[in-house]
């Protein structure tokens, strides 16, 4: 048996079951939720099991049978297993009962009525670098959030991070060489439609859904409207609206094939107003660099793409160690044109600020200026809550500017 590599989301699943009668982890398929899972249970039944399966339909309370806490695999394929597992939770009166693992997202109309307390949702996202054993762990993501003034060397090279963006972080595949990964990669966009959205209400068309991921692999890190992304996957014939197209981006979400970054909901202090459009990313950035069939040498060889994909292994990496403090990721835009790629704010309303860029140092000089100018956006009651102001990028070095600006290198972060 393989050697369980821990997530950081297991902490927080050891934390749920004290605090709740269930845990649902979501999440894409070969991101580790099984694995994860079992972890943390005593028993478990699998639903895509044929056996299970049927007695899930004909009597869902019969699986539900077994020492606690108990895994319930891939319960959307039995959906009446979730009011069998509400009830049994109510009946019980007990924490800790049930962990359920599914590869879509439930309908609000299912899960709805759930309760507070009853059964906590979370998302297994891919393994960060930390995770992975791809960082170096000397920058710690909690010390973002303090008065940090330390520094580190080392890390990843350019050329290790294009690999890492083509391999991706699935558990699965982090040992395998990076070609192989790739390999494998380009086998499951291939059949995304046939396994991942085969099983939605009203699955999307195959034809469309591969030229949607090569529009949306082209423009990963940005905000390309539903026009944009359908004109250039050549959507834009008979039911090709932007209607149609909201639905394959959100059956793709549904899924956990992309993941939306969405804008920051602050109050500026002046008149300028907020751009509210949503960046787009994959789950993983292997997943765009597999639907363009994208090598480490072709990334290297188009630094404006290459840089495209940085920032989107930089998100999937804060996504998953904001993931830890429950703090909610997003991006800034607004109408004289200032960007900022990622803001990570605690529920306490807390803040920091996040540029990604490769490198260089008239790179980081133009990203810590584009940071300072969030100073005259956001209201003095934001401003004060600011924690850090931040640029990621795939260099060597991570370091305090005299601005107060920190210069972190991707490969140095660990929660």
């Amino acid at each position: 048996m393989a050697l369980y590599r821990s997530r950081l989301i297991d902490a927080r699943i050891d934390r749920k079951l004290r605090s709740s009668g269930g845990v649902l982890i979501r999440g894409a398929r070969q991101v580790g939720k099984t694995t994860t899972a079992l972890q943390h249970v005593a028993s478990s039944v699998r639903l895509d099991d044929p056996s299970s399966y049927r007695l899930a339909q004909l009597e869902p309370a019969a699986v539900l049978d077994g020492a606690v806490p108990r895994l319930i695999d891939e319960w959307q394929m039995a959906p009446e297993v979730w009011n069998a597992v509400r009830h049994e939770i109510d009946a019980r009166q007990t924490k800790g009962q049930f962990i359920l693992t599914g590869s879509a997202a439930p309908s609000d109309d299912l899960t709805r009525h759930s309760g507070a307390g009853r059964i906590a949702r979370m998302t297994l996202r891919p393994m960060s670098l930390s995770e992975s054993g791809d960082s170096t762990g000397k920058v710690r993501f909690s010390s973002l959030w303090e008065d940090w003034d330390s520094g580190a060397l080392g890390g990843p090279t350019v050329a290790e991070y294009a690999s890492l963006i083509v391999r991706g972080g699935w558990p699965g595949l982090v040992d395998l060489p990076t070609a192989d990964a790739a390999d494998s990669l380009a086998d499951y966009v291939d059949n995304l439609s046939s396994v991942d959205l085969r099983a939605l209400d009203s699955p999307p068309d195959p034809t469309r859904t591969a030229a949607l991921l090569k529009a949306l692999a082209r423009n990963t890190s940005t905000e390309a409207s539903r026009v944009k992304l359908a004109s250039e996957a050549q959507l834009d014939g008979a039911g090709a609206s932007p209607q149609t197209i909201r639905k394959y981006l959100d059956q793709l979400t549904q899924v956990f094939v992309l993941d939306e970054l969405t804008a920051w909901p602050v109050h500026l202090r002046s008149s300028i107003a907020l751009r509210v459009k949503p960046k787009w990313h994959f789950v993983d950035p292997s997943l765009g660099a597999a639907v363009l069939r994208a090598t480490p040498d072709s990334l290297l060889n188009d630094l404006e793409t290459f840089g495209l994909f940085f920032e989107s292994l930089a998100i999937r990496d804060l996504r998953v160690y904001a993931d830890t403090i429950d703090a909610q990721v997003f991006h800034y835009r607004d109408s004289e044109g200032l960007e900022v790629d990622a803001i990570i704010e605690r529920p306490d309303g807390a803040w920091t600020a996040y540029e990604v860029k490769l490198g260089g140092e008239s790179s980081i000089d133009q990203a810590a200026a584009n940071l300072a100018r969030l100073r005259n956006r956001v209201s003095a009651d934001k401003w004060s809550q600011l924690a850090s102001l931040n640029v990621i990028t795939a260099g060597a070095a991570s370091y305090r500017r005299d601005d107060s600006v920190q210069v972190i290198a991707l490969g140095h972060l660990a929660a």
